[in-house]
């Protein structure tokens, strides 16, 4: 393999590792929204994630008891969550505002005595022959186990929403919950359950930044991942297949703007290479706003209103 093949399937490669933590946070999002839920705390809850993560992996040695305190931590978040929206009856809006500045805040001071620390990261899993096939074997069969795992919960929501009985009635839920609830499905207890899987996979999203990408556990290391995470939602059409797509192109720019960095090819300050993630990110959400027809097909026509059940 020549040094240019090499280095653009290190690109490749380092783009779908860089897209993973979007792809957990943006499915459980998606799964929340289709119940009609508006979750603005994903940020929140990803910190939350990372610092249980590492926190378990530390004291226990286990990246796999790491990663379930990530979704437990999640889901507890989410869980506080539910409570103030579906049984309080509290602003959507507000409440996952304050959800992701407590996420913020709780994360610094749960870690505070371990920023700076380090653990063994997640391997790579190796195949053997199939790993070392020049260019295929290290794109297809060169990547940690959540890289895998991510893709299958992809088309694992894809199925669930399209495809089964159990995900029409979540559908049916976040277009309309009154409807639903008259002819007997328990919206509340579908919509507790939606809210806690988001938290899950946002704590998982979490778990991946602190176990594998940058196996260290740093203040606020998100940066801003649960909001673009937010926006993935939207510029997937609300679409769990999508989400691979709109994942992967964030993430390409994220790795292409630390190369730019790291080449000094561009006499540009680094801070505004940094920015450029969040820059698409507001430029695709600016083009999508613009075509309200489509927003109207595909969001949830309950996104973000309260339920509230008569008799």
């Amino acid at each position: 393999m020549d040094a240019d093949t090499l280095a653009l399937t290190g690109v490749v490669m380092a783009m779908m590792r860089a897209a993973t933590p979007l792809i957990f946070a943006a499915l459980g999002e998606v799964m929340t929204e289709k119940a009609g839920v508006l979750n603005l705390g994903v940020e929140g809850m990803m910190l939350m994630g990372a610092v249980a993560a590492f926190t378990a992996a530390v004291t226990t040695g286990s990246p796999v008891l790491g990663l379930i305190a990530a979704m437990l931590a999640g889901m507890l978040m989410a869980l506080l969550f539910a409570f103030l929206t579906q049984t309080l009856m509290a602003n959507q809006v507000a409440t996952g505002l304050a959800l992701t500045i407590f996420g913020v805040g709780l994360s610094a001071f749960v870690g505070r005595d371990m920023v700076g620390q380090t653990v063994e990261p997640l391997a790579a899993i190796q195949l053997g022959a199939l790993s070392r096939i020049p260019v295929v074997g290290p794109l297809l069969f060169g990547h940690d186990p959540l890289v895998y795992v991510s893709l299958a919960l992809a088309a694992a929501v894809w199925w669930f929403l399209r495809r089964s009985r159990s995900g029409l009635v979540v559908r049916a839920v976040g277009e309309n919950p009154q409807a639903a609830h008259a002819i007997g499905y328990p919206v509340r207890l579908i919509r507790y359950a939606a809210i806690l899987f988001g938290g899950a996979m946002s704590g998982l999203g979490g778990a991946y930044l602190s176990l594998v990408y940058t196996p260290m556990w740093i203040e606020g290391m998100t940066a801003g991942r649960g909001w673009i995470a937010l926006a993935l939602v939207v510029f997937a059409s609300w679409r769990a297949e999508r989400v691979l797509l709109g994942a992967y192109l964030f993430g390409g720019i994220t790795i292409a703007q630390l190369h730019l960095q790291s080449s000094g090819g561009l006499a540009v300050p680094s801070q505004i290479l940094t920015m450029l993630p969040y820059l698409a990110t507001i430029l695709v959400l600016v083009l999508i706003s613009r075509d309200e027809t489509r927003i109207r097909l595909n969001a949830p026509a309950s996104l973000g209103k309260l339920f509230h059940p008569e008799g």
